[in-house]
């Protein structure tokens, strides 16, 4: 596993150190040992934590599994590589970027811009066969990435919560428990299966950046430079 900033190590290290992220490791050097291709490679599993340290997240986006085809996941949440075509939840995500911001759609999918302004882009999942989604879950990840969640949530500093599907919504259920802290904005995925269900209109750029005005923060500049 490679080294995580030292914040989240410290945030993380009682699940890491627990009987459940042991069997999580033994099930990938199972999977690994019988040949199976596993998205994203071992190095770029912890991305997201990597780009965005513990102390540097304002916005958490949170989504399900890993893309499950080759060349897709690279560790951020409906991100892909420059040169690998943007899946059509990442192309519904420009969409209503275009519509909420004006922001001209961008020709790739790399999101490591927002992830280092503090967009912590998570996985419900950090794992995945190739060509099997969801096959790596109840796997031991779920309480490592609730732990993530928790981390964020238990902080001082507001943040923003962007819950798209159900899924994300019942993962981060306990934030209504927070007192209003942070914002939390839901609305359906942005999957072309449930885009127009709620998703497009849903405008949680501009309430993003509104909220981290309104405490002080500078907005996130959601335009995704050419690379």
């Amino acid at each position: 596993m490679p080294a995580l900033p030292a914040d989240w190590q410290a945030a993380l290290q009682a699940e890491m150190d627990g009987p459940r992220f042991a069997a999580l490791a033994a099930f990938l050097d199972d999977e690994a040992r019988q040949g199976q291709a596993i998205f994203p490679p071992a190095e770029d599993r912890f991305r997201a934590l990597e780009l965005t340290p513990l102390d540097r997240v304002r916005v958490v986006i949170l989504g399900q599994d890993p893309y499950h085809g080759a060349g897709q996941a690279h560790g951020l949440a409906f991100s892909v590589r420059p040169g690998v075509r943007p899946p059509p939840s990442l192309v519904n995500i420009f969409k209503e970027m275009e519509s909420d911001l004006g922001v001209a759609r961008s020709r790739h999918g790399l999101l490591d811009h927002w992830a280092r302004q503090g967009v912590l882009l998570l996985n419900s999942v950090l794992s995945v066969r190739e060509g099997a989604a969801a096959s790596h879950q109840k796997r031991g990840w779920e309480p490592f990435t609730d732990a993530v969640i928790h981390a964020v949530a238990a902080r001082r500093q507001p943040a923003v919560f962007i819950l798209w599907g159900a899924h994300a919504q019942k993962k981060a259920a306990f934030l209504d428990q927070d007192g209003g802290r942070h914002l939390v904005i839901r609305s359906a995925h942005p999957s072309p299966l449930s885009a127009r269900h709620g998703f497009f209109g849903s405008r949680p750029f501009s309430r993003t950046n509104a909220f981290l005005e309104a405490q002080g923060q500078a907005p996130i500049d959601w335009a995704l430079p050419e690379v």
